[in-house]
């Protein structure tokens, strides 16, 4: 139990680890990528609004050249250039235009292709440039990456100019980045795991400390409820010895056989729960060993109006502990006719699994009022359905809700699993041993 609580533990703080990496990886990159197409696009928009080219650096934004008064002489205003819009891109500078390799593709109104300029780029041809802008053109798409290039469609006088850039470096700097991000986003997540699977152990300490001191009370008390149970039962005895027995000393004993069996029970499940139980592992006849678990109940079910059916393949074999087996098939028979519905079925399974691999246990009941919720909690140690499984309807059904506790600690025991269903009217419980 206790190691199934620290793999929990491990397992959901590693997948929830998980989500945060994937989270921040993904968003860094994310906004990587949209910058870096960003300022593309912003350098694509410099030179549609210049016509093609880029403009001279200007960091004011302003023209170089002063542009003559009436007298004669330079003027000292702030004047606007004529021919180009003040720069604006953070990311412009005197280099820009000398580090951009970008060609133009220049289409009339009906969009055939009249001009291209490919003096800014050694990589591609006209006859290139031409299938590049016809192809964007077709499209009719204004922006976007065509190849190794990524593009942009402005208007002109004559029709529009299509403007493509050269973006393998951006691209290979996205990629490197991804990388990098991705190998130390990994490394980092393997040394948290490393980490969280080195102190697991101490975060469920409280929780370990805790189980310890449940079991140690339950052992303890049990053998010290033994003593004095046997000294009842011995007086309730010499009682019946003295007087003659009536129904005082005969509620006694009954009360004592009850608790006799629930300390009997709540030592057997603190050992099940062991980390590693007592068990004897050996090939046996499961098929055999299922029947004569189950045989007994037949007469109980009979006398409680109930029918029990047992239906059980011959000759399967299984490696597991015999005495936990039959303990398993009895809690889970037990269980059946206690809560079957009056004048209802019980039917007891084994069968080999649809893979081969499994020995499925299946025991079913009638029931018209299945308990709600959720099923597992069944298998809760003192639980109790108050709909369908409490004792407050008339008839009293025993039992203190530590038995299905006990077939699942053997199911477990045994590394396989125990699981619960309503269906059809049927309760249906079904223990798949591996």
């Amino acid at each position: 139990m206790i190691k199934r609580l620290q793999r929990k533990f491990v397992v959901i703080a590693a997948v929830c680890l998980l989500i945060v990496e994937f989270a921040i990886i993904g968003g860094i990159n994310g906004v990587n990528i949209y910058q870096t197409n960003k300022n593309a696009d912003d350098l694509l928009n410099i030179i549609i609004e210049n016509d093609g080219r880029f403009p001279e650096f200007d960091p004011k934004g302003m023209k170089h050249d002063k542009p003559q008064n009436d007298s004669g002489s330079s003027s000292d205003s702030n004047v606007q250039p004529e021919n180009r819009k003040p720069d604006k891109h953070r990311g412009f500078n005197e280099e820009t235009k000398y580090q951009t390799r970008y060609f133009v593709v220049y289409a009339d109104s009906n969009g055939e292709i009249t001009k291209v300029d490919t003096g800014h780029v050694a990589a591609v041809s006209s006859a290139q440039a031409i299938e590049y802008g016809k192809s964007v053109l077709d499209s009719g798409k204004t922006s976007g990456t065509s190849g190794n290039y990524r593009y942009k469609t402005g208007g002109t006088d004559k029709g529009k100019m299509i403007v493509f850039m050269d973006c393998r470096s951006d691209s290979a700097t996205k990629n490197r980045f991804l990388l990098v991000s991705c190998a130390i986003g990994a490394a980092g997540y393997i040394l948290v795991c490393l980490l969280i699977i080195i102190f697991s152990k101490r975060a469920i300490r409280p929780v370990v400390e805790s189980f310890e001191k449940q079991k140690r009370f339950i052992t303890d008390a049990g053998h010290e409820i033994k003593t004095p149970l046997a000294i009842i039962s011995a007086n309730t005895e010499v009682l019946e010895m003295v007087s003659e027995p009536n129904q005082w000393t005969a509620s006694i004993k009954n009360q004592i056989t009850r608790l006799n069996g629930l300390l009997k029970d709540l030592l057997s499940l603190a050992k099940m729960e062991e980390e590693k139980p007592a068990l004897t592992m050996a090939d046996f006849n499961i098929s055999d060993a299922v029947y004569d678990a189950a045989s007994p109940f037949t007469t109980l079910a009979e006398t409680k109006g109930k029918k029990l059916t047992i239906d059980v393949a011959n000759g399967l074999s299984y490696h597991g502990d015999e005495g936990a087996i039959r303990q398993l098939v009895s809690i889970l028979t037990e269980n059946a006719v206690k809560y079957a519905d009056e004048d209802g079925e019980i039917i007891v399974k084994l069968f080999t699994s649809h893979n081969g691999k499994e020995t499925d246990l299946e025991v079913s009941n009638t029931c018209k009022e299945p308990p709600q919720g959720d099923l597992t909690k069944l298998f809760d140690r003192f639980y109790r359905d108050d709909s369908s499984r409490s004792r407050s309807k008339g008839e009293k059904k025993g039992g203190y809700g530590i038995g299905l506790s006990i077939a699942q600690a053997i199911v477990r025991s045994h590394k396989s699993k125990i699981s619960c269903k309503a269906e059809n009217g049927m309760m249906i419980f079904t223990a798949q041993l591996k």
